[in-house]
């Protein structure tokens, strides 16, 4: 695993993660270039501005994640790094793809037909929240993670399986489906839940006399990192990474939730928590279509 003769820093190619981000450019070209222009009515943007950020970070951060040097440190040295990684591949690189998928392009993907009601159950906030906490759980045993980092494919099906459930488990936050999102305040009791689990490993982590995996225990230590130090930092960087890092979007959700009602309360304008939703998407349209001027008022009031 960990050798004298390994240099952390030596580049290592990894031709499959090029692909996949490659993969994921050409799509999204071509879904925006060529697919859009044919499917969304005319008038109405394919891809707004912020779509297309959020689809460039979405990749900077799946890039960052899964090569090199991130992923070798990751893989070969430093559990932290590891932990680190898996956050950027359940926390934040799904949320981001999810926010730059257009629901156009979701419903043209998904269709209407079996795929579309998998969808549906997968999504339903208490079982997505299940299987990826169960998820967390199962990439956290021991005997997985060891049995992992030793083996290039098993080590590549995780990440897939912390992505794919990661997907499932932010749709109901952020997804491209307005259907299948919960309201602004239910987001927020979500996310709040999905933060505990988490706690659970990363205490056992934080707090552990002795080295769980044993994977990372080696003599040659990167840096002069002890392994027991480098289990110590995953866990806080789990409870921050995971646990903080959702408890800072609850707040942002919360400002959000308050500021709209407060607009809504100075309009006087009636505001449901199932309208909070969308109120984004709502104001987008209101910007591109201004309502209408009244009509002038003659003095005989016709």
């Amino acid at each position: 695993m960990i050798t004298a003769a390994l240099d952390p820093w030596r580049w290592q190619a990894h031709p499959e993660v090029w692909f996949v981000v490659g993969s994921l450019v050409a799509l999204g070209w071509y879904a925006a270039r060529v697919i859009g222009p044919k499917v969304v009515p005319e008038g109405e943007p394919v891809v707004t501005r912020r779509q297309k950020g959020f689809f460039v970070a979405g990749l900077v951060t799946l890039w960052v994640a899964a090569d090199w040097p991130v992923h070798d440190i990751a893989e070969d040295y430093l559990y932290s790094l590891h932990m680190i990684q898996h956050t950027l591949l359940a926390y934040v690189a799904p949320p981001l793809f999810l926010l730059a998928t257009p629901t156009w392009l979701a419903r043209l993907i998904i269709g209407e037909g079996r795929l579309w009601r998998w969808v549906k159950v997968l999504t339903v906030p208490v079982i997505a929240a299940v299987l990826f906490n169960a998820v967390v759980i199962f990439t956290h045993w021991p005997t997985v993670v060891n049995f992992s980092v030793s083996n290039g494919i098993v080590h590549y099906l995780v990440h897939v399986l912390v992505v794919a459930s990661a997907f499932l488990m932010w749709t109901p936050v952020c997804g491209p489906f307005p259907e299948l999102r919960m309201s602004l305040p239910g987001q927020m009791i979500y996310l709040f839940a999905m933060s505990i689990v988490p706690t659970v490993p990363a205490a056992w982590l934080t707090l552990g006399g002795t080295i769980i995996y044993s994977a990372y225990d080696d003599p040659q230590r990167l840096w002069g990192i002890s392994a027991l130090a480098d289990q110590q930092m995953a866990g806080l960087i789990m409870k921050l990474g995971g646990s903080a890092y959702l408890w800072g979007i609850i707040t942002v959700m919360f400002f959000q939730w308050a500021a709209r009602h407060e607009r809504a309360e100075r309009t006087g304008r009636a505001l449901s928590e199932r309208e909070v939703l969308t109120w984004d998407q709502v104001e987008a349209q209101f910007d591109e279509h201004p309502a209408p001027s009244e009509p002038p008022v003659t003095p005989n009031g016709r």
